[in-house]
């Protein structure tokens, strides 16, 4: 790969990253609220599921805009890794934000609901969990925002270098197709 393929490979990761980060804020922003709307719950995880065909389909824009419609497997994998990359830095960004500045402990108090509910504790002390679930509580209480961030940045950059493999073996094309 060239000089200038490299920053036409990195200037499309950039783009697409972002909008990928979109897509999860709003995923994650629905899970916030979804926490007492079932609907919105499901919405989120929709969306989340939908992230490797959205990764591929923006893989596929570049392959045929930017590249006259062909693609290897490693210019691919690199083009996936760097939106997942791209994308997980600007949501780690959006999730320090929520929870240093908006959250103000109402993630962990629906949580503390959710466990403290008559059902839930009965289920746990069938399972014999309840000290562990009270003890993941207080641990959860004492999690900085920033540790938050990080670790959805080291799970979503973990998730770009696993699901770039599958993405870019789909989306690899050496022949170009012929318009019609």
């Amino acid at each position: 790969m060239t000089a200038p393929e490299y920053i036409q490979l990195k200037a499309f990761a950039r783009q697409d990253g972002a909008l990928l980060a979109l897509l999860w804020v709003s995923s994650f922003l629905l899970y916030i609220i979804g926490i007492t709307n079932e609907m919105l719950g499901m919405a989120a995880f929709i969306l989340m599921i939908y992230t490797p065909i959205f990764v591929g389909s923006r893989l596929g824009k570049f392959r045929d805009f930017g590249l006259e419609g062909l693609i290897s497997f490693r210019r691919g994998y690199a083009y996936s890794v760097l939106v997942f990359f791209y994308g997980g830095v600007l949501f780690a960004l959006a999730q320090y934000l929520y929870f240093a500045y908006m959250d103000n402990g109402y993630l962990l108090t629906q949580f503390s609901k959710m466990v403290s509910s008559d059902e839930a504790r009965k289920v746990l002390q069938q399972y014999g969990m309840t000290e562990m679930m009270d003890e993941s509580l207080r641990e959860m209480s004492t999690i900085r925002p920033i540790d938050y961030a990080l670790n959805m940045l080291t799970v979503n950059i973990s998730l770009g270098l696993i699901l770039g493999i599958p993405i870019s073996m789909v989306m690899q094309r050496s022949v170009a197709k012929v318009k019609e």
